[in-house]
């Protein structure tokens, strides 16, 4: 979470409702962002080499969008995204607000969580780890 904002928003799945006190009382992990809206964002084991994210960090700006009409198109009654159409208009154009955040939360994971744990001295490492199907 190094760098985040306060308070930040994200694409959230409307099907991932992992409450915070769901996790505290069924599993062992940390849970990093939350809010009294979409519930559980962010969750991590103790020593962060699993990161679960149940919101949509990747989605480029027009994602939400394509989904919610597909949705309207198919029958369904899908909720408007929060925050995501100015005034939570849907004939507005989408307002990306996510991206700066989506991006921080890959970099920090692969620096913390990925290089900063990995091996560096190729000694350890055996010439079989190296091999390529031919």
């Amino acid at each position: 979470m190094r760098g985040f904002d306060d308070s930040f928003l994200a694409p959230h799945s409307r099907y991932a409702d992992f409450s915070p006190s769901f996790l505290d009382e069924h599993t062992d992990l940390d849970i990093l962002a939350t809010s009294a809206q979409a519930g559980t964002y962010l969750a991590a084991t103790k020593d962060k080499r699993n990161v679960f994210v149940t919101g949509h960090p990747e989605y480029d700006s027009h994602t939400l969008h394509h989904e919610y009409h597909r949705d309207l198109e198919e029958g369904m009654e899908p909720v408007v995204p929060i925050n995501y159409y100015p005034d939570d208009d849907p004939s507005q154009p989408p307002y990306v607000s996510w991206r700066s955040h989506g991006h921080l939360l890959f970099a920090n994971w692969l620096n913390y969580c990925v290089y900063q744990l990995t091996p560096f001295n190729l000694a350890e490492f055996s010439q079989s780890n190296f091999t390529l199907d031919e």
